[in-house]
Parts: structure tokens; sequence; C-alpha cells
């Protein structure tokens, strides 16, 4: 009922811990405090949330838009309704190396487990489209040291994004990461990797946690979990996964009622209102309603008068 009673300083130990156990840590994207749940109920790892669905759930383009109080507050909402950790992604830190020690310690306080900060310009895009752009390395890695030193729980997960390999190719995403990881980062997240091997030449390159992102439509296979294991990777998001599903089954479900009038052809696929209703867990506030409202308020109809 409400929210998790797991405390976000337990989350972050249970991502270390996760991290640190030699298996593969799965993390769905999440595009809404209740898909959070879902997750959770599924048996999954953690929780993603990507920069870009909180762009897209606001109808933006995942190019920069959105800002620190909006990551920070919609990042918040979700990962207090999971037992899971959270990691956001943080983009490029929402500007200076200042202002990305803010967003560090705004993110500590929204309870999230860890973030992302990455190594592009802003404006940014998307880090599976073409025309991509980077930063010098002793800005990338300022963001980083900034990162570093503002978190105020040691175990909040500081993890470095590097979109270099589709502008300077792999040799140089292997140099950006170990620099990144001099700086301050505790994992490294190589974006945009076109094969196992690549992953595993990152692995090689640095003694921190990996992450590979297997988004839809983008630069990378969709490996398998044990494709990835075996390259050593430590982590796997799914970022936009199931917005892309919550979405596509959405444009079916309206198409039907143009075409038909109705929405039945769609009600065998949709989540039944028993379903919803154990998902946000009705009985328990029902059960909690009941337990404390259980008297009669004074001059209501059929109160005793007071004494």
């Amino acid at each position: 009922m409400l929210y998790s009673a797991t405390t976000p300083e337990q989350k972050r130990l249970a991502m270390r811990a996760g991290l640190a156990s030699g298996t593969l840590q799965q993390y769905p994207g999440a595009f809404n405090p209740l898909s959070a749940r879902l997750i959770q109920e599924k048996g999954f790892d953690g929780v993603y949330i990507s920069g870009a669905v909180l762009a897209n759930d606001l109808g933006l383009p995942d190019i920069g838009l959105t800002t620190l109080t909006e990551v920070a507050t919609r990042a918040g909402q979700i990962a207090r309704m999971s037992d899971l950790p959270a990691i956001v992604d943080a983009d490029t830190g929402f500007g200076e190396p200042m202002n990305v020690a803010r967003t560090i310690q705004e993110l500590e306080n929204a309870g999230l487990a860890g973030c992302h900060i990455e190594d592009q310009f802003n404006p940014k895009r998307c880090g599976h489209l073409d025309g991509k752009n980077v930063v010098d390395l002793d800005t990338a890695t300022k963001r980083i040291r900034a990162a570093a030193d503002a978190r105020r729980d040691p175990n909040f997960l500081i993890m470095a994004r590097t979109d270099i390999r589709a502008v300077e190719g792999l040799a140089a995403a292997q140099d950006r990461a170990r620099a990144l990881v001099e700086a301050g980062a505790d994992a490294i997240f190589p974006e945009a990797m076109k094969t196992v091997e690549e992953f595993a030449a990152i692995r090689a390159a640095v003694d921190v946690p990996i992450l590979a992102n297997m988004t839809e439509f983008g630069k990378s296979e969709l490996f398998t979990y044990d494709q990835l294991a075996g390259a050593g990777v430590n982590m796997v998001i799914y970022p936009v996964t199931l917005l892309r599903s919550a979405m596509g089954a959405a444009e079916r479900t309206l198409e039907a009622i143009r075409a038909d009038g109705t929405q039945a052809a769609a009600v065998p696929s949709m989540l039944t209102r028993a379903r919803l209703y154990d998902l946000v867990d009705y009985e328990a506030y029902n059960r909690f309603d009941t337990s404390v409202f259980n008297f009669q308020v004074p001059g209501s109809p059929g109160a005793p008068a007071p004494a």
C-alpha cells in the first residue's frame, strides 16, 4: 500500500550487491509508476527510467528539452512505487559541473539508486541516431568528477555514459571509458555498441560494471541475456520497450473504436479491472480504511449524544 517500504539506502545497497554478484542484472524501463510495480512483480532486478521515455511522455523529442525538476520529480514518483533499485538517465547533467553536482543531490533526495551522465554536447540526441557530437575529454571527466564529489551517499551509483564509439570508434570508447573511471565513475555505459565483441572489448578495458542498452530499432542487435552475460556485461536495460508496447496497444485500440464504433474487439487484450485493482493493491487500502475509520463522527446520524 502507498509506496515502497524499502528505503533508498537499502535499494542502493541492493543495486551494488547485484552488480557485484556475477549475474547479469535486468532493468526494464518503466514509463510510469504503475509499470515499475509490474516490473517488480515479474521478478526483475531493478527499474530503469529512460530520459527518452520521460521526454516522450511529455510529448517531446529526446533532445535535452526536459529539466532537472521534471526528471527528478517523475523519476522519484516511479522509484518510490517499487522495492527495486531504480536508475535514471540524467542526460548531460543539466548544465555545467556545478549543475551536475546539484543534479546528483536532487536525484539522491528523490530516492534514486543511481544515474548516468553522458558525454554528448547539449542539445543532445538519442544515442542510436546519427550525427552525434561528444564533448572533449576534459569536459567529460569534469562532469563525472563533479557528480562523484557531490553525492552524499557513497552507494549512490555514478555511471558514465559515453557516445564516442559512433563518432571516433571502439578504441576511443575504450580510452574514454578508462578516463571516466579514473574520474570517479562507478560503472560505464558504452552507447551504441554494434556487436557482442565490442561489449567484451569495453569489459576488458575497465574493472567496473558495464551496461548494455537493448533498445529496439537502434544500432545494436537485440542480444540475448546469455550473449551479454557471456561478454561480461553486468546490467542490461530495455529502456523504451514498455512505452512502445503500451503505445502500440493504445493505437490499435483507438483504431478499433474508429473502425467498429466500439472497443469490444480490443477488450480481450486489455488488463482486466481485477488485475488493475490487484496492481494498485486496492484491497489493502480498503482494509486500512476499515481498520482506521471504525467509529462514528460526532453529530452524524446515529451517533450517540455528547456526554
